[in-house]
Formats: C-alpha cells, structure tokens, sequence
C-alpha cells in the first residue's frame, strides 16, 4: 500500500502525522523503495490496526 492509500483508510489522517508516528516508531513497518518511496504490506496495517484496538481497549 502506498502512503496515501493508508492515510485513506485512516480517514484522512495527515501525511505529517503519518510521518511523525514513523519518527516516533509507532507507524506500521514499512518498505522504502529505491526511489524513495514507502510502501506497506497490507498483513502488516492489518495487524498494526489490531494492535491499536488492543491498546485502546
């Protein structure tokens, strides 16, 4: 999934929150590509959101 994909299926979360949660290390692992880009498997969001309902529970 790219960047933007996933800050959709937030809900319109911003690219710079996106980006601070990666500073911070709570961002779902993500691929850089040679090109710079971020890509993240869609099992690794899957299971990023999970762990976030656990925490919120």
């Amino acid at each position: 999934m790219t960047v933007p994909e996933i800050l959709a299926e937030l809900g319109g979360v911003s690219r710079r929150t996106f980006y601070r949660w990666r500073e911070m290390g709570t961002a779902p692992v993500a691929l850089k590509l040679p090109n710079g880009e971020l890509r993240i498997r869609r099992s690794a969001f899957t299971q990023w959101l999970h762990e976030r309902e656990d925490e919120a529970a």
